[in-house]
């Protein structure tokens, strides 16, 4: 498949492209397949088999918010790993560097514990927040079916007693 073929179907994937233009029994690119029209009619063809098999992912992309935050620890945790490297060869050279660069290590260490627990933090807030899918269970629902049954009872019996007493009482019976 060309270079022009490609733009005008960009929707389909590697996988596709690569599936629709193989054909069965081509085990390499290389290597043409036994009994086709190609060999038959003498032009060359090449067989294409995907690099790859595109699969589901397993698990849900990290939340926007949560994936700036662990970037930021990445990147905080790498920058203070190279300060305690430069420090601790400053440390073995003798140089006057030597102090500054522990010094800027120690407090770097205590910005990347901090970015860390963000990203903790940060999940746990959006988990909180927007991670809960509410579907009620069976027994949830049978005891919602209770509670509205009880009520429904509560409200037929008060409507009842409110019928007698504006009929005035009767039918009552009277101990008097």
């Amino acid at each position: 498949m060309g270079t022009a073929e490609r733009r005008e179907a960009p929707e389909e994937s590697v996988a596709g492209r690569s599936a629709a233009g193989r054909r069965p029994g081509a085990p390499d690119r290389d290597i043409p397949a036994r009994g086709s029209a190609a060999e038959s009619t003498g032009e060359q063809q090449q067989d294409y088999r995907p690099l790859w098999v595109e699969e589901p992912a397993r698990r849900h992309p990290l939340p926007d918010p949560v994936r700036t935050a662990a970037v930021r620890a990445v990147l905080i945790t790498a920058v203070t790993l190279i300060q305690a490297m430069v420090a601790f060869l400053c440390t073995m050279a003798g140089s006057w560097l030597a102090f500054p660069m522990v010094i800027s290590s120690v407090a770097s260490t205590v910005v990347a514990t901090w970015a860390v627990v963000d990203v903790w933090v940060t999940r746990q807030v959006w988990s909180q927040r927007y991670g809960v899918i509410s579907e009620p269970s069976s027994t949830a629902r049978a005891l919602r079916r209770e509670r509205r049954a009880r009520r429904r009872e509560e409200r037929a019996a008060l409507r009842e007693q409110e019928r007698i007493r504006r009929r005035g009482g009767a039918g009552q019976f009277s101990h008097s």
